[in-house]
């Protein structure tokens, strides 16, 4: 995996796949056979956000404005978001190096 690529796994439906954020170019490419979910992603992660986040505890919250592309730590910050607005899930404990060798769940059978 290069340093300018950050990447993550990700499902949905009965696809599995990856998210990746492009630290130098600012860009965001979502690789699912799910042609609607990877449109829905991309959008979602190429929007700025209005997204609550806490500060000194967890009653601290404020509202923040929240530009995915800006950088690794906004684009984290934002895919906690994804599932719930596209139905794409990120699996932050599965190894991504796996899943891109196999992009797929197996079928009965295999």
């Amino acid at each position: 995996m290069s340093d300018k690529i950050y990447s993550v796994a990700v499902s949905c439906r009965n696809s599995i796949g990856w998210v990746e954020y492009d630290r130098e170019a600012k860009t965001v490419k979502v690789c699912l056979d799910d042609a609607q979910a990877v449109a829905d992603a991309e959008k979602f992660l190429s929007e700025k956000h209005e997204i609550r986040v806490p500060h000194e505890t967890l009653r601290d919250f404020s509202e923040v404005t929240v530009d995915p592309l800006a950088d690794e730590k906004s684009f984290q910050l934002v895919l906690t978001r994804l599932w719930e607005n596209t139905g794409v899930h990120v699996d932050w404990s599965r190894p991504v190096d796996y899943v891109k060798a196999h992009p797929h769940y197996p079928k009965a059978g295999e």
